[in-house]
């Protein structure tokens, strides 16, 4: 029997961790985090509305064992525990998919992969096709000339040649690959140090798996060892990765068929979520399942928030058409992702775009060019990319938008572009508007213009010491993260723009002085500042000194030994062993140390006047006189700082990386740090 339209099978668990990480951390009034569930759902409207598929599965997880954990004890034993804001979100979202009237399938003991492969074989039994969508690589083992992957989330195809493209390998050796290389994110082992290219020719040049482990001692090198050592788990890896096509189920693909919606189930949930924008149309009567109309806007409270359609570029087919698109607008909006904060040494990680598309949505792309990470796919090459960017960022005539257009200039520089045409900042455009902020960056910006969160970096790269640099990040997520930036950008922009371009004097500020200010601070920047790296490493030494001889002095006044810079320490010998009358007490009663009330002090006491020159020289040796010779750039022999145009409420600079601003002038010392820095000759 021959079938026109394809089976579609969703893998809903594999979506539904990717739109949690995604999607803004959205909530409803009540505090109940509604940003996954808004993802998925958002997702399948538009499959719906774009496919009208006459039988589809949404297919998830199951809780509890399945039999991989039973065949290897270690399987997926490394990852956390589900978020609980990710699944507080599962029972609503159940909910909302029944009420659309979509088959939704939970099958113990197994894992939704296996589920949707016994469901592909089935159907192509049956003669039909079937499209699979899904972000998981796993599932190209299932591509055929019947099958299909796609994955929304950078709107790519597999189709047996896409397979072959893609990994090197056609679909039927796939689950070989995967053995070989392992599974980071499933904690299951391949053979170490083997990677996608050293796979992919070994599998062409010996065919099999099996082939590969009979002659596992022809293989050379310390990659050979490591593939005997691993022969023992090679099986057991393989039946891991193998999608299960066999499970027992008590439907067909003929019975996933979608039923009218629950209308008023779907109005009770809309409105307990407060998808105020769906719950609007459900007022409408809906002709079938697959009529129901995808939205580009979801409202929250009162509040409507675009949601922008995102693409991952990976081929040069995708990089001609951006390009294209690029050409045609008159306000190229773009944000750069880096391997580094520091704009000296910062290389490109990737480059996201973005393009408005119908009134009020967005469009938004990302570039991957230099994410390192395991299992990472394929990347455009970034000399190639930047080459084919380089006149349009090079081209005074086209009109850019960043946010912190200073810091995109220097990354630019350090590939040899030379940004032009930047006349729009969004950092710069919201600090004008409202200098006495304490943020201007994007998320605070997304929720005070926006009324909706920007997508944490920290949740797909981690916090503290153990965070991920940009390019460290898996491009999937990555990928999400900058493009939603970049679209972040844009619409601020448009909310920004009008309201400063409104009042005169603000528009006149931010044109004539603030965007040029920008360039001529990232030219100074770049220059640097000459020290003299000797002067500060004589003066540490002589300031060291007369620490010393201060210390001394007050270990005599004080009548014993102590340490300077203790605060208790010094509460002790001041007020309890000394009696200094107490001006001032901290908010926990005790006496105060602070800097001003040994000040007060030191008009009639000789010890608190010796602290208090102890405490300005240790602050002078370890701010300056240590620190600034190891901040000496080694490729430029200079120091370069960071000077900031929107961070005081005044208006003035300031500077970071080190603070050139706060030496100070008034003491000798101070006054002799300032002398360290010096002009090169001629200057």
């Amino acid at each position: 029997m021959t079938h026109t339209k394809p089976l579609v099978l969703v893998d809903a668990s594999s979506y539904l961790y990717r739109a949690f990480y995604a999607m803004p951390p959205l909530t409803n009034s009540q505090g109940l985090p509604t940003g996954a569930v808004y993802g998925v759902v958002n997702m399948v409207r538009k499959l719906l509305a774009e496919q009208e598929p006459a039988h589809i599965a949404m297919v998830f997880d199951a809780k509890g064992r399945t039999f991989r954990d039973d065949l290897y004890e270690q399987y997926k034993a490394h990852r956390p525990r589900m978020p609980d804001d990710l699944s507080v979100q599962i029972a609503p979202l159940h909910a909302i998919i029944h009420a659309m009237g979509l088959p939704l399938l939970l099958v113990d003991g197994v894992e939704a992969d296996d589920v949707i492969g016994t469901l592909t074989c089935q159907a192509t039994e049956l003669g039909m096709s079937v499209q699979i969508y899904t972000g998981d690589k796993d599932l190209a083992q299932l591509v055929n000339a019947q099958v299909t992957l796609i994955n929304t989330m950078n709107n790519s195809v597999l189709d047996p040649q896409g397979v072959i493209d893609k990994f090197g390998i056609p679909a039927e050796r796939i689950i070989d690959y995967l053995a070989l290389v392992g599974d980071s994110s499933d904690n299951i082992p391949g053979v170490p140090k083997v990677g996608p290219s050293t796979a992919v020719k070994w599998l062409k040049q010996y065919g099999t798996l099996d082939s590969i482990i009979e002659h596992a001692g022809e293989v050379g090198g310390k990659v050979g060892e490591n593939l005997r050592a691993a022969l023992a788990q090679l099986p057991i890896a393989r039946a891991l990765l193998t999608v299960k096509c066999d499970v027992p189920l008590d439907v067909t693909p003929l019975d996933l068929r979608p039923r009218l919606p629950d209308v008023e189930t779907l109005r009770e949930l809309y409105k307990k979520l407060e998808f105020k924008a769906w719950l609007a149309q459900t007022a409408r009567k809906p002709a079938a399942p697959g009529a129901v109309v995808a939205t580009e806007t979801l409202a929250v409270e009162t509040v409507t928030v675009t949601v922008a359609v995102y693409e991952t570029i990976v081929t040069l087919t995708q990089l001609d058409a951006w390009l294209t698109g690029l050409t045609q607008v008159d306000l190229i909006c773009f944000d750069i992702k880096t391997t580094s904060l520091d704009y000296m040494q910062a290389q490109i990680a990737g480059i996201a775009f973005a393009l408005p598309t119908a009134p009020e949505g967005v469009s938004a792309a990302y570039i991957p060019l230099a994410h390192d990470c395991e299992n990472t796919p394929q990347q455009l090459e970034r000399a190639l990319v930047l080459e084919r960017l380089r006149p349009l960022l090079e081209d005074a005539q086209r009109t850019k938008l960043g946010h912190d257009i200073k810091f995109a200039c220097h990354v630019l520089a350090n590939h040899g572009i030379r940004l032009a045409g930047a006349r729009f900042d969004t950092m710069l455009e919201s600090y004008l508007l409202d200098s006495t902020a304490t943020r201007h960056d994007l998320d605070s910006l997304a929720l005070k213009y926006l009324d909706g969160r920007a997508s944490s970096l920290a949740q797909i790269a981690g916090k503290g010491v153990r965070q991920l640099s940009f390019h460290q990040i898996a491009i999937d997520l990555a990928s999400a993260h900058a493009a939603e930036q970049a679209a972040l950008i844009l619409r601020l922009h448009n909310v920004l723009w009008p309201q400063l371009s409104a009042l005169e004097n603000l528009q006149r500020l931010f044109t004539h002085m603030e965007m040029p200010l920008a360039g001529v601070l990232a030219r100074i920047e770049r220059n640097g500042v000459g020290v003299d790296r000797a002067m500060l490493h004589r003066q540490s030494a002589e300031l060291a000194a007369r620490m010393d001889e201060l210390e001394q002095q007050a270990h005599v006044l004080a009548g014993q030994p102590f340490n300077l810079g203790s605060p208790l320490q010094i509460q002790e010998i001041l007020y309890d062993k000394l009696g200094l009358p107490v001006l001032q007490k901290t908010p926990k009663g005790q006496p105060s140390t602070a800097e001003s009330v040994l000040q007060e002090l030191a008009l009639d006491y000789p010890l608190p006047k010796l602290i208090l020159e102890h405490r300005g020289l240790s602050k002078l040796k370890s701010t300056y006189t240590d620190s600034l010779p190891e901040q000496i750039n080694p490729a430029t022999a200079r120091v370069h700082t960071c000077y900031h145009q929107a961070v005081t409420a005044t208006g003035r600079l300031s500077s970071s990386n080190p603070n050139l601003q706060n030496i100070p002038i008034r003491s000798a010392a101070g006054r002799r740090i300032r002398q360290a820095f010096v002009a090169a000759p001629g200057y």
